[in-house]
C-alpha cells in the first residue's frame, strides 16, 4: 500500500467524521423543538457508512476508504406529552417532541471528534514520512 493511499483513506475517514459531527449536531439543536403533528416533529438523523474497497488487480487490494451512503432518520418513537396550555398543542392537547437523547448525542460527538482527530494524525504521520522519504533522496 502506497502512502497516496493512505492519505486517502485517511481523508475519506475525516469527511465520514465529518458528516456525523454535523449531524449529531444538529440532532443537539433539535432536541428540545415541539411541533403539533407527529409528521412535522424533527426525527434523530444518523449517517450510515460502508467501506470503499479499490482493486488494483483481482488479488491485490490498494486500500479502504469511507463511503458516506446517506443520512438515515431514527425509527425510535417521538415523545408525545399532553399540554393543553402549550400554543403549539394539537386537537386533542397533545404536542410532539424529537427522538433525541442528548446524552447519546454528547457520546457519538465524542466518539466522532475523537475519530477525525485520528484521521488527521495519520495524515500528519504520512506527511512525515514523505518529507523523510524526500530528504533521504536528496542525501543520495
Amino acid at each position: 500500500m502506497s502512502l497516496f493511499n493512505i492519505m486517502n483513506i485517511a481523508s475519506t475517514g475525516m469527511q465520514a467524521e465529518n458528516v456525523r459531527l454535523n449531524t449529531t449536531a444538529s440532532n443537539i439543536a433539535n432536541a428540545n423543538s415541539v411541533s403539533s403533528s407527529y409528521e412535522d416533529t424533527y426525527k434523530a438523523r444518523h449517517p450510515v457508512f460502508a467501506a470503499a474497497l479499490d482493486q488494483a488487480s483481482s488479488d491485490q487490494t490498494k486500500g479502504v476508504g469511507v463511503n458516506v451512503l446517506g443520512v438515515v432518520e431514527s425509527a425510535k418513537p417521538l415523545q408525545m406529552e399532553y399540554s393543553p396550555g402549550n400554543p403549539m398543542a394539537d386537537e386533542n392537547g397533545y404536542i410532539y417532541k424529537p427522538n433525541v437523547n442528548v446524552v447519546e448525542e454528547m457520546a457519538d460527538m465524542l466518539s466522532a471528534s475523537k475519530g477525525y482527530e485520528t484521521n488527521v494524525q495519520v495524515a500528519d504521520t504520512t506527511k512525515r514520512i514523505f518529507r523523510r522519504v524526500l530528504q533521504l533522496g536528496q542525501q543520495s
